[in-house]
């Protein structure tokens, strides 16, 4: 887990995205708290001062016009001298203006009434005033405490969040093979992990636990089964080629042993096959440089008795041979697979290998399958032709298996009654060498 990815830098960015919301909103809103001071309340204070004015003026024509700290008056009659008014003010058409700072930067009011003309004048520097102590004061004073407050919150989320950072980073230390979860025993647990956390740690060092006795479960029964299985069936393999020798056995005796045989190969491929997919992840074989010619010739020499009863020939076109560094078993039982798949459903014709560089091709003049059957080809103990005797269908299904395990793709063409085209694709294949 990388820190742009991590659970506390989510949490920081959650914080620091919503401590800057909520200062965007208090400035905008001291903003408008100044408009509204400015350009609403004083404009209705100078206004209702106006009209107080203009009622004093009819009581008493002789009455002063405002004048105090913040505020001054002056009234100019219409045909009267202008002399007092000061420059700014003149030519200021009736109606509320805000002088600019060159100017003095005051709030005007402009009243006509009977022949007289009203200025107020409000100083811009008591709305500044009011602004500062009014607004940004406190707008100040609101967001050092909501820092305050999200630095805080953060602080406990981090502390909250803490253990379930610390199981991720020991689960993330794990090999799968060999998970270490010694660090997740209840004595060595870090104190702060407590509650829904200790619960946590619990289910993963009993997970891990778990899969360290599978591991060794697995490995105990593929070194046990790899030698309890291959031997009887060595014993009766060299047993039946013994009697095979004996001058006085029958054809038909003969016949049995061949049938006996040619099940102990099967039993000896399906046993390597299970055995490599059994293991996880690593196939506890070591790879080695192969050359794809020598692994289908062989390929083709074991499955020449299973055709040596029917009118099929076995033909190997070799158009460029590659080299490929992998496990031999695992491709021999690959190659195995499809092979004796091609001769078991081939009655007659022929059974050619081509090799390709890069690809290995198994062509067959047999009953071949409809679209329909192509579509489960590679379902488990699923057969074209359930009429014929032998054959578990699980073939193909190792095939795919094993494909996938390794990245090598297999493709399946067919065409009832005309034939299948089995093609296996090895993209880590490399060009032999030259001696």
């Amino acid at each position: 887990m990388t820190d742009t990815t991590g659970l506390r830098r989510k949490i920081w960015i959650a914080f620091i995205l919503q401590a800057a919301a909520i200062s965007f909103a208090a400035v905008l809103g001291v903003y408008g708290a100044s408009a509204v001071l400015k350009h609403l309340l004083i404009q209705r204070a100078l206004t209702e001062e106006a009209s107080h004015f203009w009622k004093r003026s009819e009581a008493n024509p002789a009455a002063a016009v405002p004048d105090t700290f913040n505020m001054t008056g002056f009234v100019v009659d219409a045909d009267g001298p202008k002399a007092d008014l000061p420059e700014p003010l003149h030519g200021l058409p009736e109606g509320y203006h805000s002088l600019p700072r060159s100017q003095g930067g005051a709030l005007v009011l402009v009243e006509q009434h009977e022949g007289r003309t009203l200025y107020l004048l409000f100083k811009q520097e008591q709305v500044d005033a009011l602004a500062f102590w009014f607004g940004v004061v406190p707008l100040a004073l609101v967001l050092v405490v909501v820092y305050v407050i999200a630095w805080s919150t953060y602080r406990a989320s981090k502390r909250a969040v803490s253990p379930v950072i610390w199981l991720a980073s020991q689960v993330q230390r794990w090999d799968p093979k060999h998970p270490e979860v010694s660090a997740l025993k209840p004595e060595n647990l870090p104190v702060d992990v407590e509650g829904e956390s200790l619960v946590l740690a619990s289910s993963l060092h009993d997970f891990g636990m778990r899969i360290e006795e599978l591991v060794h479960r697995e490995r105990n029964f593929t070194r046990d089964a790899s030698h309890e299985l291959r031997t009887p069936l060595a014993v009766i393999r060299m047993a039946s080629e013994m009697m095979q020798t004996d001058p006085i056995c029958s054809p038909r005796q003969q016949k049995a042993l061949n049938r006996i045989q040619g099940a102990v190969r099967d039993m000896e491929t399906l046993i390597e096959a299970f055995l490599i997919l059994a293991r996880d992840g690593d196939t506890g074989l070591p790879p080695e440089p192969l050359l794809a010619s020598e692994i289908v010739e062989d390929e083709l020499e074991k499955a020449r008795p299973l055709v040596a009863n029917k009118p099929v020939t076995l033909e190997l076109d070799l158009e460029a041979d590659f080299k490929l560094v992998a496990p031999r078993r695992v491709v021999s039982v690959l190659i195995s697979n499809l092979v004796r798949n091609a001769c078991y459903y081939t009655d007659s014709g022929h059974v050619r290998i081509r090799v390709r560089f890069g690809e290995i091709r198994i062509e067959d003049t047999g009953i071949g399958m409809s679209p329909e059957q192509l579509e489960r080809v590679f379902e488990p103990f699923w057969r074209a032709d359930t009429a014929r005797v032998g054959g578990q269908g699980i073939g193909l299904s190792i095939v795919q298996r094993l494909s996938s395990r390794f990245g090598w793709p297999v493709h399946l063409a067919s065409e009832s009654a005309k034939g299948t085209i089995a093609t296996v694709s090895f993209p880590q294949a490399e060009p032999p060498k030259l001696d």
